[in-house]
């Protein structure tokens, strides 16, 4: 079930899509005076709007910081090569494409019909990171949106046994890259709408992007039902994201249950509107 999309209404759109962003960036500190910023741009719609969103900011913002596009061309049998040159030649802005065959890599590795996200997610993640310190980048945008970080949860909860998302802003495992998601508050219905409304060269991707028993496919199924059953419940869900109460879960490494201990002079009755609280 795809959930319908927004009336269009380009500049409440567009002042919406950079309220949004700009408070993520504000929020998290993802951008500061002087950043390079590599923006990750795959051809789809989230990284589309990521890196358009970004160029209006940058004009419009208190501070200077640098953008420079970079693609990583995979390898995909029929892969459009001319697309995004012409596309960010035509916008002006810096950029760099790479080419990396993981294509054949992932397909050789991985059973057919299996999920390839994994292992296609590392290799290019390892691949972007070079690329990020040969650039001389200080931050790494990724176009995550909303939905994304949502979904994400979803599948550390049923599928991993964890509490876990995606975070707005991210130190890499080997302390030498800071990740941003500037699109951390974007709906993916509105990114979806603004590309439609610009008329992005979308490029399909043949991997993971075509495996429709994705198990994070079935979670946007759930999350869109239970939108379309009660409007505005992923607006809860998503405010839950900012509103951890560690203390009532059960994670022992991150709350020290063992040494909780009452205060023997604070037991005391509580007055009645008190203790319908508790």
């Amino acid at each position: 079930m795809t959930a319908p999309l927004p009336e269009l209404d380009p500049k409440k759109l567009e002042k919406r899509l950079m309220r949004l962003t700009g408070k993520a960036i504000q929020d998290f500190n993802m951008i500061e005076d002087g950043d390079r910023v590599m923006v990750c741009l795959s051809g789809g719609k989230d990284s589309y709007g990521m890196l358009d969103i970004l160029m209006k900011l940058q004009r419009k913002a208190p501070i200077r910081f640098e953008l420079v596009a970079v693609n990583l061309d995979q390898g995909q049998p029929g892969f459009p090569k001319d697309i995004l040159p012409n596309y960010l030649t035509e916008l002006g802005v810096p950029f760099r494409i790479v080419t990396e065959d993981t294509y054949s890599i992932v397909k050789r590795v991985i059973p057919e019909g299996k999920t390839t996200c994994s292992l296609c997610s590392r290799l290019r993640r390892g691949i972007l990171y070079r690329v990020a310190a040969e650039e001389g980048v200080t931050k790494i945008a990724l176009g995550h949106h909303r939905d994304d970080l949502m979904e994400t949860l979803f599948l550390n909860m049923f599928y991993n046994g964890k509490i876990k998302a995606m975070p707005p802003k991210l130190l890499s495992d080997n302390g030498g890259h800071v990740l941003i998601r500037p699109l951390a508050y974007v709906k993916e219905e509105d990114l979806t709408a603004w590309a439609a409304h610009r008329g992005f060269p979308i490029i399909p991707c043949d991997l993971c992007g075509s495996q429709e028993t994705l198990k994070r496919k079935v979670v946007k199924r759930m999350l869109q039902g239970w939108e379309a059953e009660e409007p505005g419940r992923l607006d809860v869900i998503f405010a839950s994201l900012q509103n951890i109460k560690p203390s009532h879960l059960a994670d022992v490494n991150l709350f020290d249950f063992a040494n909780l201990k009452a205060d023997p002079e604070k037991a005391m009755p509580l007055p009645f509107l008190e203790a319908m609280e508790v």
